[in-house]
C-alpha cells in the first residue's frame, strides 16, 4: 500500500485512482473524508471521476490505515491541510480539484482559504456550518466515546447522518466501518477540530466552489448552508432532495454527476 512519511512517526496512507487515457494528462482530484472515516469513504464515487481524472484518496493522518494519533494531540488546522500540501508535493500535484465531506469539508474551506494556489475547484458535500452553535457538546462527545466507545456513538448518530431511505444494511456497513476508528485518534479529533469554526476563511475562497446539501438535512439545513455559501465570493449552492446530511454515502451517483459538471466548467483544458 502507497505511504509517506507527512511527519515524523506519522505516515499517511493513499489511494490514486487513475483509469484515464495513458497518452493525455490528467488533472487532479483530491477527496478529503470525514471524521472516522477513510479514503475508501468515496467508494461510489470513483467510477464516475477515475475515468476523467487521476484520483487521490488519502487517509487523514490518525484514521484508516495511517498512523494512529495520540488523544492529547490538539489537531491544529494548518498541520492538517499542511499533510495534504506535503501529499500533493508528494505526487507533484501543482493544483488539484478539491472534494470533500462532512468534517473534510470543514477543513477543506480552510485549506482553500489558505492554500489558494493548490486549490482548482472546491466541492463540499453534506458539511457542517463554519460556526457550530452545538460546541459546547464536545466535552460529551469525547466522555461518550472514551466510556461507550465510537461504535456507540456511530449507532446512536447514523440515522441522522444517513437518513431515512439509506438502507438498514448499508448504515450497519457505515457504523462497523466507522467503528474501526483508533479510539485514541478520536479522542483526540472530537474535542478539537471535529468542533473547530473557519468563518474568517469563506470570504478568502477565491476558487469556483459547489456546495451540496439535501433539503431535510438534520445536521445543515439548506438555510443554514445558504447562510455561509453566500459569503463565498464564487460559489454555488445545490440542494438535493432527501434528509441524508452525509450526501456524499447516501447519494453517491447523483453527487458525484453533479460534480464532474462542475468541474468540467472549470478544468483547465
Amino acid at each position: 500500500m502507497p505511504y509517506f512519511d507527512c511527519a515524523p512517526g506519522v505516515r499517511m496512507h493513499y489511494v490514486v485512482d487513475d483509469y484515464t487515457d495513458p497518452w493525455r494528462k490528467a488533472e487532479t482530484i483530491l477527496m478529503l473524508h470525514g471524521n472516522c472515516e477513510s479514503g475508501q469513504a468515496w467508494y461510489g464515487w470513483v467510477p464516475h471521476l477515475a475515468r476523467r481524472y487521476r484520483v487521490v484518496r488519502p487517509d487523514m493522518r490518525g484514521f484508516g490505515a495511517s498512523t494512529p494519533m495520540p488523544a492529547d494531540f490538539d489537531w491544529p488546522m494548518d498541520t492538517v491541510i499542511g499533510d495534504f500540501v506535503k501529499l500533493m508535493d508528494h505526487l507533484e500535484i501543482d493544483r488539484a480539484h478539491v472534494i470533500a465531506a462532512k468534517i473534510g469539508g470543514v477543513i477543506s474551506r480552510s485549506f482553500a482559504a489558505r492554500q489558494p494556489g493548490r486549490v482548482q475547484t472546491l466541492t463540499v458535500v453534506g458539511s457542517p456550518p463554519p460556526v457550530r452553535g452545538d460546541r459546547h457538546t464536545a466535552p460529551d462527545r469525547v466522555r461518550e466515546v472514551r466510556e461507550q466507545g465510537i461504535e456507540h456513538w456511530a449507532r446512536r448518530s447514523m440515522g441522522q447522518r444517513l437518513g431515512s431511505r439509506f438502507p438498514k444494511e448499508g448504515a450497519e456497513w457505515w457504523i462497523r466501518y466507522m467503528a474501526r476508528t483508533p479510539l485514541s485518534t478520536e479522542l483526540g479529533f472530537v474535542g478539537t477540530i471535529n468542533f473547530s469554526e473557519n468563518p474568517d476563511d469563506l470570504p478568502r475562497i477565491r476558487c469556483p466552489t459547489l456546495v451540496i446539501v439535501t433539503r431535510g438535512s438534520a445536521h445543515a439545513s439548506v438555510d443554514e448552508t445558504h447562510a455561509w455559501v453566500k459569503q463565498i465570493p464564487d460559489a454555488t449552492l445545490k440542494v438535493l432532495e432527501g434528509d441524508s446530511f452525509h450526501s456524499a454515502a447516501t447519494d453517491p451517483d447523483e453527487c458525484a454527476e453533479a460534480t464532474l459538471e462542475f468541474i468540467e466548467r472549470h478544468a483547465s483544458r
